[in-house]
């Protein structure tokens, strides 16, 4: 991989290490919370003016998840040769314009190509960017550090959806979404001074030589490749686990502010729903992250699971009662285990193909995550309700606690050459 120029960065520290951990937390703020966690305090405004169904609506998100996903895997194979700073600086500048651009539709069709634009900058400045730039820089605390930069994908759902809700009350949504256009920018601004990895500005990763709880090393001999990887159980039950998974907690991310609606919440109230689910999801990210660094990873990824699992079972008996208990829940288990996610690919398959085996994973639950969010809005068009998705969410989460079983650290099985 060819070094990008390292114009203004002074003598690094100790510290930059963790400077990158906040910097994707910042990124994920921004490109997730704009694409998918936040975008929903905009729904009732476009289905008010234009008059579509919520399976139309949410179509829009299928789009982005599945450009996104079937663009990951080839998006690894780019990051392993080109690095994550110029995907992020482009990311971020095709973001700003696009929600820009949001603001002046006037059709289906123009939402929809917008949101293809969407799914590239997921690609450019997402989820598989940030684990890996962070993972670059941490061999020690690496689960600490993924934890701290998936808080972003979070944070833009406490920050963001209270903020969209106030200006379309406003502003109107049009004029939201183009001043909202401007934290790209400065998204772009910060990439640009100081995403670095760790040998372009004389550093070797944190914890580098240590053995740390059994953690890889950022490149080794022992590392799964690519084609063997897709050859092992592991690989497969990590596959359904996220597709599962991602499809509930996107379908309910998607819905919810909507749903909230439909019990008489006021919109502020809604937006405030939506914001304490991120908010647990944004505790739980870090807090798990914490604790496999200490706790055997795979209990501590089963426990998570069960949490997400008795969440969505308080939430599908439709009780009035149980909605706040059901938000909190299920919020603390969605968190920890999109951070677990994470580090399971990259723990026991190692660095070295990371960028193919998190894309190939990414595609897989990108996909599920858009239907996901698009079935739920067609089935609550068919029925009026959302009780029957929501109970298609708890079996789906059901099988992916017996796939977790099925998951283990491939990287011990190989012998160096």
């Amino acid at each position: 991989m060819a070094p990008e120029a390292s114009t203004s960065i002074s003598k690094p520290t100790r510290i930059y290490p963790w400077l990158m951990a906040l910097l994707a937390m910042f990124m994920l703020m921004v490109t997730n919370g704009f694409t998918t966690t936040s975008i929903t305090g905009y729904d009732e405004s476009l289905l008010k003016e234009f008059g579509w169904t919520r399976g139309d609506l949410k179509f829009r998100d299928l789009i982005t998840l599945m450009v996104a996903g079937l663009s990951a895997p080839f998006a690894g194979a780019l990051i392993d040769k080109v690095g994550v700073r110029k995907l992020m600086l482009i990311g971020s500048l095709l973001m700003a314009a696009a929600y820009f651009s949001y603001g002046h539709i006037t059709s289906l069709t123009q939402m929809y190509l917008i949101h293809v634009v969407f799914g590239v900058v997921l690609v450019c400045a997402g989820l598989n960017i940030a684990v890996i730039m962070v993972s670059q820089w941490f061999v020690k605390q690496r689960g600490t550090a993924i934890g701290i930069a998936l808080v972003g994908s979070s944070l833009g759902g406490v920050v963001f959806t209270p903020m969209i809700v106030a200006l379309v009350g406003n502003l109107g949504w049009r004029d939201t979404f183009q001043w909202m256009s401007l934290f790209n920018l400065v998204l772009f601004a910060v990439c640009f001074w100081l995403a670095r990895r760790p040998d372009e500005i004389g550093q070797k990763p944190l914890g580098f030589g240590e053995v740390s709880n059994g953690q890889s090393q950022p490149a080794s001999v022992n590392d799964v490749t690519y084609p063997e990887a897709l050859r092992t159980v592991s690989f497969w039950a990590l596959a359904v686990v996220a597709m599962t998974t991602f499809y509930a907690l996107l379908a309910l991310a998607g819905h919810l502010f909507l749903h909230l609606r439909g019990f008489g919440w006021t919109p502020r109230a809604a937006g405030f729903g939506v914001s304490i689910l991120f908010t647990m999801g944004l505790t739980s990210k870090f807090l798990f992250g914490l604790l496999v660094d200490y706790f055997n990873l795979r209990k501590v990824f089963f426990i998570n699971i069960l949490v997400m699992l008795a969440g969505l079972l308080l939430l599908a008996s439709q009780k009035v009662e149980l909605i706040w208990p059901a938000i909190i829940v299920t919020g603390f288990g969605w968190g920890g285990l999109y951070t677990l996610l994470q580090l399971q690919a990259v723990n026991n398959f190692g660095l070295t193909h990371s960028g193919k085996i998190l894309g190939t994973i990414t595609l897989m639950d990108a996909i599920a995550g858009g239907l996901g969010i698009w079935l739920t809005g067609v089935l609550f068009d068919r029925f009026k309700s959302y009780e029957i998705a929501f109970y298609i969410m708890v079996g789906l989460v059901i099988l992916a606690l017996i796939a977790s079983t099925q998951i283990k650290r491939e990287i011990r099985t190989r012998q160096i050459a």
